[in-house]
């Protein structure tokens, strides 16, 4: 099953033009490089849920952490950090 995961924008790294930008999104400490490009509003700080690479919505913080509470309940989050890369 493939989920929406919330993540809190660290960092704008990347953008082409005024639509194509890419992020460092935080997701409880992992960060990956996130494209960004289908949430122009989205800022540093905000919180977005991310599908495939993508951020798909901005969300509030509150909506985010319930949720990455429930992901944490379905060992989703271990995946996260079973799978991040080595620096």
């Amino acid at each position: 099953m493939c989920l929406a995961i919330p993540g809190k924008i660290a960092a704008i790294t990347g953008q082409l033009d005024e639509t194509f930008r890419t992020g460092k999104v935080s997701f409880g400490g992992i960060q990956k490089e996130i494209n960004l490009t289908m949430v122009p509003e989205a800022k540093v700080g905000d919180y977005v849920l991310v599908h495939v690479g993508v951020a798909i919505s901005v969300v509030d913080e509150e909506e985010a952490k319930t949720t990455f509470e429930y992901l944490k309940k379905m060992g989703e989050v271990e995946e996260l950090h079973e799978n991040q890369e080595a620096p």
